[in-house]
């Protein structure tokens, strides 16, 4: 998102906040030190949070690709599953096999649609104990997923900071050195200023990372000592552009109503092997059947950027549509996900183009990610 609020529509994503009054919202721990930097905030899934600094969103995009930057995600949920059947019943709703994995990990999953097998949410499970499950929702999703899950929402608790970027662990190091030894996907816990605290090794952004959640009593702490250690403060804007250049799907755009893991290229988050779980019937009839459409990437000619909904085309005949477009920091190109046909049998590097606002802009089938070549988690 380079820009106004209203360049990423839908979705958990920042729009203008001018429809709500302040006391509608939810507010993070850390909202006054994001006012004292000179923050823009606007709404983000039912949350104001910080959509960028004065030094705008292309220099924190540009930051968190070179050295470290800090972000507040302290919107995104914690649902806490702590009792002997946790581990059942998540295999039961989620699609990813926890057998996999074990205690001190992280999991990408998903929760389905029990019609169809699209995409409720597409969440993050930290297994911090045999039988203690802290499962992070997308912020809009949270009743959702308590819904399906059961257990205790514990969001109000903590805090949420996400260091990233290459020198992400060589930052936090001299903050916490507990926090930044934690692999990746993995789950730890660490102290600071005298409270416990919880790390995992995951992120958005297509960097090196981790994300830390601690208690709201020290949050403001821990982020001033990351910005003393020479972290730049990131919102979520740089969040979105930097996702979007990793290739990684955003609820509300990538994944959603009618959208399946199969559709959205994520088939390895369902464990077909494990048994019975939520939506697993009309995700193996898609299966059986074929996808009637996949995501792909597009590099456009221009630093021009598709926007959500535009028609992409070859030639006159539409074989697509864009699902997230933006203005690429390190490509300075536009770039853009959209679901193709499979009908239409279009492959990497094929020409195509992208009707901008009635305009056709040329634009060439790419691999994801956009940028680097960090692999997706794949537990």
């Amino acid at each position: 998102m380079v820009g106004a609020p209203s360049s990423v529509p839908t979705g958990d994503a920042p729009v203008s906040n001018q429809q709500h009054q302040p006391d509608e919202l939810r507010h993070s721990p850390l909202e006054e030190a994001h006012r004292a930097l000179g923050a823009k905030l606007v709404e983000f899934g039912g949350w104001l949070m910080p959509l960028s600094y004065p030094s705008g969103t292309l220099a924190e995009h540009r930051a968190c690709r070179h050295d470290a930057v800090v972000f507040d995600v302290s919107h995104l949920g914690t649902v806490r599953l702590q009792s002997p059947d946790s581990l059942v019943r998540l295999q039961s709703q989620l699609t990813n096999d926890l057998a996999k994995i074990g205690p001190g990990r992280a999991q990408y999953t998903h929760l389905l649609d029990e019609s169809d097998g699209s995409v409720l949410d597409d969440i993050i499970v930290w297994w911090r104990q045999e039988q203690l499950f802290d499962v992070m929702p997308n912020a809009s999703n949270t009743a959702r997923v308590l819904g399906a899950l059961g257990g205790s929402d514990v969001t109000a608790e903590r805090a949420v900071l996400a260091v990233q970027g290459p020198g992400a662990r060589r930052r936090l190091a001299t903050v916490s050195p507990e926090a930044a030894a934690v692999g990746r996907f993995a789950v730890s816990s660490f102290s600071f200023a005298g409270e416990r605290a919880t790390v995992a090794g995951t992120g958005y952004t297509g960097e090196d990372g981790v994300e830390c959640a601690v208690p709201r009593s020290v949050a403001g702490q821990l982020w001033e000592a990351l910005l003393g250690a020479g972290v730049v403060p990131a919102g979520l804007g740089a969040r979105d552009t930097l996702r979007l250049e990793a290739g990684l799907p955003l609820h509300g755009h990538e994944l959603g109503p009618g959208i399946t893991p199969l559709q959205a290229g994520l088939g390895w988050v369902v464990g077909w092997s494990k048994g019975d779980f939520r939506g697993r019937q009309p995700l193996e009839r898609e299966r059986d059947a074929g996808v009637r459409r996949r995501l792909g990437g597009l590099v456009c000619d221009g630093r021009q950027p598709p926007r959500q909904g535009a028609t992409i085309l070859r030639g006159d005949a539409r074989v697509g549509e864009v699902t997230s477009g933006n203005f690429s920091p390190m490509l300075e190109r536009g770039i853009a996900l959209g679901f193709l046909d499979a009908g239409a049998s279009v492959s990497i590097g094929d020409p195509l183009s992208v009707d901008v606002r009635g305009r056709a802009v040329g634009a060439a089938v790419t691999a994801l990610p956009f940028v680097g070549g960090r692999k997706k988690a794949t537990a």
